[in-house]
């Protein structure tokens, strides 16, 4: 990968596979894996004043035939015996856990600034989880090149040819995959390489494929956070080895085409993935699989790629399903050392509990409750070659997201999740409306649109109107996704229910209201999401709105004609 800093070595030796070893087998075990304190035979088992562990053993000392002594050395033999295998078997299963750990690469969650904060809970306290998942191109390891190609391309910067976020809901019953086509062209904030603290300038028009060579993962994070307004928890990314790695180790994912196809290079197009299949479904795995996930030519267009990528993760989700891979140790000790010798992560999942405690997320989202969404795009007019997205199409997909409302449908046709917290009671009272200032900012420019000229002045007097006499708009404009109202954490409980109150005057929501330390004042910024209006109107979304055209679900995928395959060796 080499665009992030390493937290781990990458161990790929030393230690025996627990399977082979006796290693724990309780990954979610005391003490982050190591197995706890186990009986031994003959007695009871106790602790100290230190608390360390003892044995006793049950009953008097008696005296016995020579017979009998040599029956209780033989029980004593045994339990020395077993309490030696214990032991043996603890200490392989942390090795082995330390082993796993010291596999996975880790660095930064971002790499620079969005602005966009974590989602408040709902009434039962839970927030939604956003995984942004990442395939590089990086030749820089030889196995990559071997698969790959481009020797000649070990020392660039690897792309981000494939990029899809991981909705799942606060209530854990539904999820959504999403992906931006990798050439689609959008705005990129300023990043910092955590690896060699470049900094990269921030830009107007950049593919978001080049988002990893300015900055790493954590640069392709912001990237999506800046374009989203949906705070994203942790990244993961994987190579082409690390995918047919996992390939191999799942045995195969179920996919399907519609007639044979070879994605071979033409007259017209140069390149191709290799990928040669019959027409029907198949299980890819190794080469094969990396295959399936770069074929573009042979699918028509990105859209359909990504089309193709999200039916080969429906595919992993239920072939993981079947195997009972959550609650099968062995199964899930094989896929531990897989992965973590596959994938780089964001520091905050860098460690097999934490990995395994994310995964544990997932298992109960139910596989016709994963929806999987392409975000419509059109030709760019600075080259055709490139797209950029169907902007009010992007806006209702993000605006779903952040409100973590389903991109299905549940049984009842409404959004899923729990109901929203009622607003919070002031802890104090607000002072009178004309004690204190309110500076309004215009943040309706967002994402390179056009802000609305007079905006902050039309607010500003819509709380003088209100009696919020020293509310006044600021002359400078500070784009904004959504609109928020800060005051200074040095205010504490004052300056909170100062803000409340301007919040309600305006029909702002509570959780709009945020302590900020860098606040000079009570501040308003109005977000792209309030273009009009001088009263708040949240946008509302329905479960399984999406966008025309978003929606890429398929059973099998059509091939584009000059790549129709007969099934012979050569055509």
């Amino acid at each position: 990968m080499g665009q992030s800093s390493v937290r781990g070595k990458g161990t790929r030796g030393g230690v025996p596979h627990a399977r082979g070893a006796g290693g724990d087998k309780n990954p979610r075990g005391d003490r982050e894996g190591v197995p706890a304190g186990t009986r031994t035979p003959g007695g009871e088992d106790g602790e100290d004043s230190g608390g360390r562990r003892t044995h006793r053993r049950a009953g008097p000392p008696q005296r016995s035939t020579g017979k009998k002594r040599g029956k209780r050395r033989i029980l004593r033999w045994t339990a020395v015996t077993l309490s030696l295998l214990i032991l043996g078997t603890a200490g392989a299963g942390y090795l082995y856990y330390e082993h796993l750990n010291n596999n996975i690469r880790s660095s930064g969650r971002s790499g620079g600034e969005s602005g966009v904060e974590k989602a408040e809970p709902n009434a039962l306290g839970d927030t939604p989880l956003n995984i942004l998942l990442i395939g590089s191109d990086s030749r820089a390891d030889s196995k990559n090149v071997a698969l790959g190609g481009g020797k000649a391309e070990r020392d660039r910067k690897g792309l981000a040819d494939v990029q899809m976020l991981l909705h799942i809901s606060a209530d854990r019953k539904n999820a959504s995959i999403v992906s931006i086509p990798r050439d689609t062209v959008v705005p990129v904030p300023q990043c910092t390489d955590s690896e060699t603290d470049e900094t990269f300038a921030a830009t107007t028009a950049t593919p978001i494929n080049e988002t990893l060579g300015r900055g790493g993962p954590g640069c392709t994070l912001t990237t999506w956070e800046t374009l989203t307004g949906v705070y994203i928890d942790h990244w993961m990314m994987v190579d082409f080895a690390g995918v047919v790695a996992m390939a191999d180790e799942i045995g195969g994912v179920p996919v399907c085409v519609k007639t044979g196809v070879w994605d071979r290079p033409t007259r017209m197009v140069k390149g191709g993935s290799g990928l040669r299949l019959t027409a029907g479904t198949h299980e890819v795995q190794g080469e094969q699989a990396l295959q399936w996930l770069r074929t573009r030519h042979a699918f028509g267009n990105d859209q359909n790629r990504a089309k193709a990528q999200h039916m080969y993760m429906n595919g992993m989700m239920k072939k993981l399903q079947e195997q009972s891979a959550w609650t099968d140790t062995g199964r899930l000790l094989g896929l531990a050392e897989t992965a973590t010798k596959s994938i780089e992560v964001s520091d905050g999942i860098d460690t097999v509990k934490k990995l395994f405690d994310l995964s544990m997320q997932l298992k109960n989202v139910k596989l016709d409750r994963l929806t999987t969404a392409t975000v419509p795009t059109v030709a760019w007019s600075g080259d055709k070659d490139k797209l950029v997205m169907v902007q009010d199409s992007a806006d209702k997909m993000w605006t779903m997201l952040r409100e973590d409302v389903a991109y299905d449908k549940n049984g009842d046709g409404d959004p899923a999740g729990a109901e929203p917290s009622a607003p919070a009671e002031p802890k104090v009272p607000a002072e009178a409306p004309g004690t204190f200032g309110v500076t309004v900012v215009n943040g309706t420019g967002f994402g390179g649109g056009l802000p609305v000229q007079g905006r902050a002045g039309s607010l500003a007097e819509a709380l003088k109107a209100q009696g919020f006499t020293q509310a006044e708009a600021s002359q400078s404009a500070v784009p904004r996704k959504s609109t928020a109202l800060t005051y200074p954490s040095g205010d504490g409980d004052q300056g909170e229910s100062n803000a409340l109150a301007v919040a309600g005057a305006l029909g702002l929501p509570d959780s709009v209201v945020k302590a900020d330390a860098e606040a000079q004042g009570l501040t308003l910024v109005i977000g792209e999401d309030w273009r009009e209006g001088v009263t708040y109107e949240k946008p509302k979304s329905e479960a399984g709105g999406l966008p025309e055209g978003a929606d890429d679900k398929t059973d099998c995928m059509d091939v584009y004609s000059v790549y129709e395959w007969d099934g012979k060796a050569e055509s």
